[in-house]
């Protein structure tokens, strides 16, 4: 999986938060930064922005037996992203639904505003109704009715902003549902952390092919004109 591309032996280990120079260590982003030949940053322009920042946290709140098993899948975001703007709205929706289940009942809250935002960013660019949720958003939040309850009366009071979602809303989702499961009392925190991230890439890898195949002009063929007789 990926085995040869991992960095080279000499680099350093992954470790939380921002290192000012590799000497210090790295952080998941600051790898891909280098290994994408741009200058030292955990914010390179190589990786969709909201994938980045799923990235940083999950480094960031993985344990530090666990967080060595990232180092394989930062090859994998380097040069990943797309310009479709429900890219934003599918990975909010992917971490807020996947941390539903194990976080604590007020970050269920929290989380059940950030589905119903989500839904309706994506429904919005798809030309669906405000409301009509996807099956995943309707099976989570059938899950925590009281959460969902609350949820629906808090949002109805808000203004949806294309911006504001893609600025601080968005960002934000991802931030507390990575925090919340690091927090959750369960037994397996690495593993779901790390599963999220696969889930993150491989979403906007799908989405990244599918962008590169509708701005791809059509092929032309023409047919030979048949010889005069």
């Amino acid at each position: 999986m990926l085995r040869q591309n991992l960095p080279p032996d000499y680099m350093p280990v992954l470790s939380r938060g921002r290192h000012r120079r590799p000497a210090r260590g790295a952080c998941f982003m600051e790898f891909a930064s280098f290994l994408a030949g741009e200058a030292w940053s955990d914010h390179p322009v190589c990786t969709h922005p909201l994938l980045a920042t799923l990235a940083r946290n999950v480094n960031d709140q993985m344990t530090d037996e666990g967080r060595p098993r990232l180092l394989q899948l930062v090859p994998s975001v380097v040069g990943l992203t797309c310009d479709d703007p429900a890219a934003d709205a599918r990975l909010a929706l992917l971490c807020a639904t996947t941390a539903m289940p194990v976080v604590a009942a007020d970050t269920q809250r929290v989380l059940a505003v950030g589905i119903l935002s989500a839904e309706r960013r994506l429904a919005a660019l798809e030309g669906r109704p405000d409301g009509d949720l996807t099956a995943r958003g309707r099976e989570i939040l059938a899950d925590v009715p009281h959460a969902a309850a609350w949820a629906r009366s808090f949002a109805s009071a808000i203004q949806p902003s294309e911006s504001g979602f893609h600025d601080s809303g968005a960002p934000s989702i991802v931030c507390c549902a990575i925090l919340g499961i690091a927090v959750a009392c369960i037994p397996d925190r690495d593993e779901r952390l790390l599963n999220l991230l696969l889930d993150g890439i491989a979403l906007v890898r799908e989405m990244a092919t599918v962008q590169a195949a509708d701005d791809t002009p059509p092929v032309v063929v023409r047919r030979p004109q048949r010889a005069s007789a």
